[in-house]
């Protein structure tokens, strides 16, 4: 692990941006949190993350529409995707826009960490 690495999670819900960001900090990432898609697009951060870490079900903008976004201004920046609400459809879409993993909620630790270093070493996609 690079400890220079930026990871920004975005999700809707607080206590899980808190416990994220309480995880991969103790791990000695650098984390940015942001609270909606828009927020994390209008942020520093877009030029700087080595990894996103979102949510699928956010208002405004899903997770999914964020990569395809994202993937249309030419960045490559993996993308890790949560949901509480598991779907085959919304999975094989978001890996076919090119999500490195999905995890249901609730994953382990061991989970997130492991698809994290797999984002971060640049190795083909995990799914989980």
């Amino acid at each position: 692990m690079s400890v220079s690495s930026i990871i920004s999670v975005i999700d809707d819900d607080p206590s899980v941006r808190l416990a994220t960001n309480n995880l991969l900090t103790s791990r000695g990432y650098t984390v940015y949190t942001f609270g909606s898609a828009h927020e994390f697009l209008q942020s520093a951060e877009l030029e700087t993350s080595s990894c996103v870490i979102t949510d699928v079900q956010m208002s405004a903008m899903s997770g999914v529409e964020l990569l395809t976004h994202i993937r249309g201004l030419g960045r490559i920046t993996p993308f890790i995707f949560m949901t509480a609400f598991p779907d085959e459809a919304v999975r094989d879409r978001a890996l076919k826009a090119g999500a490195i993993c999905f995890l249901a909620k609730p994953f382990s630790t061991r989970a997130l960490i492991e698809c994290l270093e797999t984002a971060l070493s640049g190795a083909s996609k995990a799914t989980m």
